[in-house]
């Protein structure tokens, strides 16, 4: 498949501050991730909160600046430049989780999926206009000539969410950063909403980066999946391949604490293969061994991603087969 994108060892630090005291520490959000993206491809990001999701969101669409490393669009490294800026923003939009903030109450729907349009002098107002009912009527909010009249507040949570995905269509992307796109949605709408965004990215070979803690809709979604932990890319391949063959203990506790819809579960405790953290410093060696259950002397070291014959990478000393 033809490479769209591609990151090289991106790395993004913030200095922490305690309050009331000069204790400072550093958070490393991104630390080393390097991974590419195929034309048309969904590729999953994830790991728990915290693990530095959105920050490579934010990262790549150039809203922070990395510390170091490189993104690569269509072959051409994205720098700081505004021409550099245009395209990636041009070509890649973001869906934000919450669609209750990631929109502007004050604006009518039509202004608020046109606004892409307005902002890279996109055609004139009658090709906005007609632009913005066609893509109502792609993300299913119709009748699009009365939604497109309203404001956020007369739409409900399902509702707005097709906003922001509808305005992330406006321009005609090549790449949507979806990040947790259903995780603020009715279990009952999570699935059309998946559903619509995978027609949506078949139809027009739209390249998706999606960024979840649900292994179940991440399985259903995407392709290849990393996962991250601390800032760190520990597991990466195809979502079969690590999702039911893990090879790393913190890929295999985040499937450990899945629910099964068995009424059974209510009466017995979940076993997940994880351990209380200790108190080490945790970016010194393999950054899960305060908690991993396997931890040995060797891990004092940090491991490097070793990549198998089917391009299935861990970094793990331990083998889980």
């Amino acid at each position: 498949m033809e490479e769209i994108l591609r990151v090289e060892h991106l790395k993004k630090y913030f200095i922490k501050k305690q309050m009331f005291s000069s204790q400072v520490s550093i958070v490393k959000a991104a630390d080393d991730v390097s991974f590419s993206l195929n034309k048309g491809e969904v590729f999953v990001l994830a790991g728990e909160s915290g693990s530095g999701k959105s920050t490579i969101a934010k990262l790549l669409l150039k809203s922070i600046v990395a510390d170091s490393g490189k993104i690569i669009f269509e072959g051409h490294e994205i720098k700081n430049d505004k021409k550099s800026l245009e395209k990636i923003r041009m070509n890649c939009q973001m869906i934000h989780q919450d669609p209750y903030d990631s929109i502007n109450p004050r604006m009518k729907i039509s202004d608020i999926v046109s606004e892409p349009l307005e902002i890279h002098k996109s055609g004139n107002s009658d090709l906005r206009k007609k632009r913005v009912l066609e893509v109502l009527k792609e993300v299913k909010l119709e009748p699009a000539e009365e939604i497109m009249k309203k404001y956020p507040h007369m739409l409900s949570g399902g509702q707005r969410q097709r906003v922001v995905l509808a305005r992330a269509l406006a321009i005609k992307p090549k790449i949507i950063v979806a990040d947790e796109p259903v995780s603020m949605l009715d279990v009952s709408i999570r699935a059309e909403m998946l559903e619509l965004m995978h027609e949506l990215q078949k139809k027009y070979e739209i390249s998706f980066i999606y960024i979840t803690h649900d292994l179940a809709t991440a399985r259903y979604f995407g392709k290849r999946i990393g996962i991250l932990y601390l800032g760190k890319i520990v597991e990466m391949g195809k979502i079969d391949d690590v999702l039911l063959k893990p090879k790393h203990p913190y890929t295999q506790a985040l499937i450990d604490a899945i629910s099964e819809p068995d009424p059974d579960n209510l009466y017995k405790e979940k076993n997940i293969r994880i351990k209380e953290p200790t108190e080490i410093n945790v970016y010194e060696g393999c950054r899960f061994r305060a908690r991993c259950p396997y931890v040995i002397d060797k891990c004092n070291v940090e491991p490097e991603l070793k990549i198998t014959d089917d391009d299935h990478a861990f970094a793990c000393y331990v083998n889980l087969d």
